[in-house]
């Protein structure tokens, strides 16, 4: 399905036919999503963890996102070219960004920038994109345009808590042409409190852990998680959240040394 006047090529030179797989633990926000997608006019699956009934929804017991994306990726026809990973909670600016960045540079990979209104995370993500603009240290799987064939290719996912990393380091291992996309982004919600910083990082440091176990990205990432353990307390000196930050970051990685190998992922405060 594609819109008049939107029409992209793919890799190969042909019209590309991106279908969504939205991820939703629950209908909270479900119906603002569906009005997204129909504006957007692409085909689409929402794997939600809570029955509802409603057209293009599928239910999957919560088991952790990594399994919602292989359940969903059984939805997607087989002549879709590009498959779009989206979080339900999540709107989405300039779309058209990132599926230039397809066509233009022939990525595999593409995942958008995250626009946090308030909350720690405005300096969190002021960091994290600063880096991965140089080196791609972590993905975001609020929106990530994928290439079919690889991701068919490294299906299923395994159980990974860091399931967009995963993703992002096994493309960088096929050396495959990842980007990110900044002109394309996503609003969302993330923690609001300093405190709340701590079980957010904890959850996602521990599952890139658990992603570079089972990957092989280049050296350059490989030396950026060796080192990060060590050069962590220096996160100390901006304050409260350099504090949760930190402990954050040292409590994931103590999970995952200590064996961690939980896939489910949680909403804050749970």
């Amino acid at each position: 399905m594609s819109r008049v006047g939107q029409i992209r090529l793919n890799r190969f030179g042909s019209v590309m036919n991106p279908y969504f797989v939205v991820l939703a633990r629950d209908a909270k926000v479900l119906p603002e999503k569906m009005d997204e997608l129909e504006k957007l006019g692409y085909p689409f699956t929402v794997v939600c963890g809570q029955e509802v009934d409603c057209a293009g929804v599928v239910y999957r017991k919560p088991r952790g996102k990594f399994d919602a994306i292989n359940f969903g990726l059984t939805f997607v026809p087989q002549d879709a070219d590009l498959i779009v990973l989206n979080d339900v909670d999540t709107k989405i600016h300039n779309f058209d960004e990132a599926l230039g960045i397809v066509s233009r540079e022939m990525a595999t990979l593409v995942f958008a920038r995250v626009d946090v209104e308030r909350g720690p995370q405005l300096t969190f993500y002021s960091f994290l994109d600063a880096v991965r603009k140089r080196i791609p240290i972590a993905a975001s799987g609020e929106l990530m345009l994928i290439n079919s064939e690889f991701l068919r290719r490294i299906a299923p996912l395994p159980r990974c808590k860091a399931e967009d990393s995963y993703i992002l380091f096994k493309a960088l291992e096929m050396g495959e042409k990842v980007s990110f996309c900044e002109r394309c982004y996503v609003t969302t919600e993330r923690t609001k409190l300093a405190g709340e910083e701590e079980a957010y990082k904890r959850r996602t440091v521990g599952g890139i852990y658990q992603a570079l176990s089972k990957s092989k990205p280049p050296a350059m990432v490989r030396l950026f998680y060796t080192l990060l353990p060590l050069v962590t307390p220096l996160l100390l000196i901006m304050g409260e959240k350099g504090y949760y930050w930190a402990k954050g970051i040292l409590s994931g990685f103590v999970d995952y040394a200590k064996g961690d190998t939980g896939g489910s992922w949680k909403p804050i405060g749970s």
